[in-house]
């Protein structure tokens, strides 16, 4: 068990590169929604870190390995909404720590179209574990 020290007051990198840090975080995200709109779920897996914790509404879920998401994830998608792809609107860092970025994610889920079925805006926390960045934790 870790000292409760450690929860509050993180291990501080003197080299830490905020700017960096965001640019990765975001870069990160992007590649994310990228395989997310290639309807890629492995592709997806790839830049999330596990255990990975969802929170929408009051409900956590944690997944604890890869392949969480049901394969017929996007066929339902499309039927129940007619979703083409997702735009990411905005990205801002609202919290930045050693290898730990908290990020305000603004996006509308699409139409082929182009028409915008629904505009969201959640909380991403992206991390830097094992020397890749990857998404941690999402909240809806």
């Amino acid at each position: 068990m870790l000292p409760m020290n450690v929860l509050f007051v993180p291990d501080h990198d003197r080299d830490s590169d905020r700017a960096a840090m965001i640019a990765a975080a975001i870069a990160c995200i992007e590649a994310f929604t990228e395989r997310f709109n290639a309807r890629d779920l492995a592709g997806m897996d790839a830049h999330l870190h596990f255990p990975h914790a969802i929170l929408s509404a009051e409900t956590m879920v944690i997944w604890e390995a890869p392949n969480q998401v049901p394969l017929d994830f996007f066929d339902a998608m499309v039927r129940d909404s007619g979703w083409d792809r997702t735009v990411y609107l905005d990205r801002q860092a609202v919290l930045v720590s050693p290898r730990k970025v908290h990020l305000r994610v603004s996006y509308t889920r699409n139409r082929a179209d182009g028409s915008v079925i629904s505009q969201h805006n959640n909380l991403w926390i992206v991390t830097l574990e094992g020397g890749r960045w990857g998404i941690k934790a999402r909240s809806y």
